[in-house]
């Protein structure tokens, strides 16, 4: 169970600082995959706000796994899964599909969640 719980925690981090870095690099592209595409004349630095967010908390995540422990990363995992039931909020609210909502964000959340519990198993 060690290895399947530390092989997931750094999986999802490493997928989070691809997000980030796809929001740093391809916005546009980037914000539809999210689930509500950013508008052509929008603000740009929104989209660069969540690609510096997303990158940073996959960096932390993997940080903490690696410094300080599997109870550490357990607990960021747990509070990290915060964001995205927000983020399925935000895709609601804002025309985005059930389908987004739920299929990636509720799902990452959960996914989170039983990393966190993996975590704290270990």
């Amino acid at each position: 169970m060690t290895a399947t719980a530390y092989t997931l925690a750094v999986v999802l981090n490493l997928f989070v600082v691809f997000i980030g870095a796809r929001f740093l690099l391809q916005p546009r592209p980037a914000a539809a995959g999210y689930g509500v595409p950013a508008k052509p004349d929008g603000d740009a630095a929104f989209l660069t706000v969540k690609g510096v967010r997303d990158g940073t908390y996959g960096v932390l995540g993997l940080v903490l796994l690696i410094l300080v422990g599997a109870r550490a990363e357990a607990w960021f995992m747990l509070v990290v899964a915060l964001l995205p039931l927000g983020d399925t909020l935000i895709v609601l609210r804002h025309g985005g599909t059930r389908a987004v909502a739920f299929g990636i964000h509720f799902a990452t959340a959960v996914t989170l969640l039983i990393s966190a519990a993996l975590l704290f198993a270990v």
